[in-house]
């Protein structure tokens, strides 16, 4: 009689490898205050990626079992007694499958924008991309305009789904796991440098130009994706 075969784990990887950290800690009696093995050797002795570590990490940093200090390294945390055994319960999607879903999904997007290019669509980015800068220029995130900028591309689609779907995928930022992330990762120069491939992506619908314009998009959501997890995506320079 054959042994039925376990179900895959259901839950996003992050969660997984969170778990496996907990084990070892627990297993390796690593007290409050002990200092985990580098992050290089910690993700080789998992046998994960650096960028799927880092989100597991901030799980258990949101879920108070560990403090990550940076330049010093990852410490762990007296266990609160409402995470006595408990699994790491889901946070949002990963950051880095956000930014390559986006990456898919925009691509494809400003290659139709670029079709459908109008006067009126190209103020919309210019008036968002304005308020992108005035907003790093006063040390504000500038989040929202960075939004606008973004949806102001899909609508020049002309497709309403898309518009939708790149909204959604945008808004995925704000989920536990990726506010934490972008917290630590985001500064006044990384947000200049969001400014200006956001400056390149106008350029090249002002050229109506559907592969430059793919490769501006497609450049900056890579160098986003690089900002926040330190690593590129396949087939993309980190920034």
């Amino acid at each position: 009689m054959s042994t039925p075969s376990r179900s895959p784990d259901p839950r996003r990887p992050y969660q997984q490898i969170a778990d496996r950290i907990r084990t070892l800690i627990e297993d390796a009696a690593f007290t409050a205050g002990a200092r985990l093995p580098p992050e290089r050797e910690l993700a080789q002795q998992l046998g994960v990626s650096r960028p799927s570590l880092r989100e597991a990490l901030i799980a258990l940093e949101i879920d108070r079992r560990i403090e990550i200090r940076g330049g010093s390294g990852v410490y762990v945390c007296e266990p609160p007694a409402t995470s006595q055994g408990r699994a790491t319960s889901a946070l949002g999607e990963s950051p880095a499958e956000l930014m390559q879903a986006r990456a898919a999904l925009e691509g494809a997007v400003i290659t139709l924008a670029a079709a459908r290019v109008t006067p009126a669509g190209l103020q919309r980015l210019q008036d968002a991309l304005q308020a992108m800068r005035d907003d790093v220029q006063q040390g504000r995130p500038p989040v929202q305009a960075d939004r606008r900028f973004h949806l102001a591309v899909a609508e020049m689609s002309g497709n309403l789904v898309l518009v939708d779907l790149v909204g959604a995928l945008f808004d995925g930022r704000h989920s536990p796991l990726s506010s934490l992330m972008s917290d630590r990762a985001e500064s006044p120069y990384s947000w200049g440098a969001a400014v200006a491939e956001h400056e390149a992506i106008v350029r090249a619908l002002e050229s109506r130009d559907p592969l430059a314009a793919a490769a501006a998009m497609s450049g900056h959501l890579h160098a986003s994706h690089g900002r926040w997890l330190a690593e590129p995506l396949p087939g993309g320079d980190a920034a």
